[in-house]
C-alpha cells in the first residue's frame, strides 16, 4: 500500500509496517547519463513484489538537474558530539544558498517511519555511489546526535563542548533509529569489456605496477560493508542473509547493459528477487519498532536567526585573530596551528600560495 506518513503518530501496533526503499545510483535520464539506472528499475521491481499489507515508500536519490544535491557532512561530531545534532541542523529545507536533497526530500522523517530500509546500488570503483555515501555521511547523527539545538544555542562550538562533558549529556545521547533494519542489494559489471585476459585494463600503459589477484575485496559485499556496520554500531540490524551481491556484464560495453538488457538476465532476477523476499519476510517476522524518544518524524526546527548572527561574529573575529578566549581555535592560534585568520575564507590554499 502506498505510504501514509499520519501512521507515524499511531502505536506500532495500531499501523502497518512500513518500508522504505531506495534507488542509489547517481545515474537519471534527467541529466547528462540521458539513461534511467538499473538501480531504479530494481526499486520499482521489489515495490511491485512487496506484499501489499506493508506501507511501502521509495525514493530515488540520483541526480537531477538543477535538483538539490545531498549537502556533504560538515563533519561537527569531530569537534563534539553535542554539537552533531539530531535530525542533522547544518542544513535546512527550502535553502537558497546551501540547498539539500536530503531535507528537502524530508528523509530523516522517512527513514524515522521506516521500520525496514532497503537500498539498491551499483558498486562504483570498489565502494558505494556518492549519493549514497554523503546520505549515510549525513546519518551520523543517528548514533548519538544531540536532540536539543536549544542547549548549545543553535551551533556554538564552546557550548557543544561544554554540554558533551556534563552529566546531562548522557541522558540526550542516543541511537536515533535503533531497532530498525536495514538491507543492501548491490551489482557491478565486473569491468565490463575494459579488462584484458590477465585482468588488467587493455588501456593501461604501466601494467607493471599493480596485480589484479590483489584487489581489494573477495567478498564483493564488502564494498558497502561500512554502510553496514554504521548501521550496526547505530543499533539497526543488519542480517547477513539481507546483504546481497551480483554481478552481470562483464565482457560487455557498458552501452549493452542497461536495465533493458538487465531484465532479460533470468539469474540476476532470480538472485533479486530472492533477496526481495528474505527481506519481505525478515520484515514481516520483526514486525513494527518502536520510535525513539527523539523523532525526526514532526520534527520543525526552531528559528535560529539571533544565533546565527552571534556564530556570524564568532566568525569575523576568528577572521581577525582574535578567537574566543578557551576556545579551541584560540589554542591552535597560541600554538600556530591551522593559519586560518582571514576575512575571505571562501579563498582556497591554492589561491593563496600564488599570492
Amino acid at each position: 500500500m502506498k505510504p501514509r506518513d499520519e501512521n507515524g503518530r499511531l502505536p506500532p501496533s495500531q499501523r502497518p509496517v512500513r518500508v522504505l526503499l531506495v534507488a542509489a545510483s547517481g545515474r537519471r535520464q534527467y541529466n547528462c547519463p540521458g539513461v534511467d539506472s538499473k538501480a531504479r528499475a530494481l526499486m520499482l521491481r521489489m515495490a511491485d513484489r512487496l506484499p501489499h499489507e506493508l506501507e511501502i515508500d521509495y525514493e530515488d536519490i540520483s541526480n537531477v538537474y538543477a535538483r538539490a544535491r545531498i549537502q556533504s557532512c560538515n563533519a561537527c561530531v569531530s569537534t563534539s558530539m553535542a554539537l552533531c545534532v539530531w535530525p542533522c541542523n547544518c542544513y535546512q529545507r527550502d535553502d537558497k544558498k546551501e540547498p539539500d536533497l536530503l531535507w528537502d526530500l524530508d528523509l530523516y522523517a522517512r527513514l524515522d517511519l521506516a521500520d525496514a530500509w532497503a537500498f539498491v546500488l551499483p558498486v562504483n570503483w570498489y565502494s558505494v555511489p556518492s549519493n549514497l555515501k554523503l546520505l549515510f555521511d549525513r546519518l551520523v547523527c543517528m548514533n548519538g546526535g544531540n536532540p536539543r539545538e536549544d542547549l548549545i544555542d543553535h551551533k556554538d562550538p564552546e557550548m557543544a563542548m561544554a554540554l558533551e562533558k556534563s552529566p546531562q549529556w548522557k541522558a540526550l545521547s542516543e541511537n536515533h533509529l535503533e531497532g530498525r533494519t536495514a538491507a543492501f542489494f548491490a551489482y557491478g559489471d565486473g569491468g565490463g569489456d575494459e579488462l584484458d585476459d590477465d585482468g588488467r585494463p587493455r588501456i593501461l600503459r604501466h601494467k607493471a605496477w599493480f596485480d589484479p589477484d590483489a584487489e581489494p575485496f573477495e567478498d564483493m559485499r564488502d564494498t558497502y560493508a561500512p554502510l553496514a556496520w554504521q548501521c550496526r554500531y547505530s543499533g539497526i540490524e543488519v542480517p547477513d542473509e539481507l546483504c546481497a551481491y551480483v554481478e552481470f556484464g562483464r565482457g560487455r560495453t557498458y552501452s549493452e547493459n542497461q536495465a533493458e538488457h538487465m531484465v532479460h538476465e533470468a539469474r540476476v532476477l532470480a538472485e533479486f528477487d530472492a533477496w526481495t523476499a528474505r527481506f519481505a519476510d525478515f520484515v514481516a517476522h520483526k514486525g513494527q519498532v518502536e520510535p525513539g524518544r527523539w523523532r525526526a518524524f514532526g520534527y520543525e526546527p526552531p528559528s535560529h536567526r539571533v544565533a546565527d548572527m552571534k556564530l556570524k561574529w564568532r566568525e569575523i573575529r576568528m577572521g581577525l585573530g582574535h578567537a574566543p578566549p578557551g576556545s579551541s581555535p584560540a589554542a591552535q592560534e597560541r600554538l600556530g596551528l591551522n593559519q586560518d585568520a582571514t576575512l575571505r575564507p571562501e579563498r582556497s590554499e591554492g589561491e593563496k600560495l600564488r599570492d
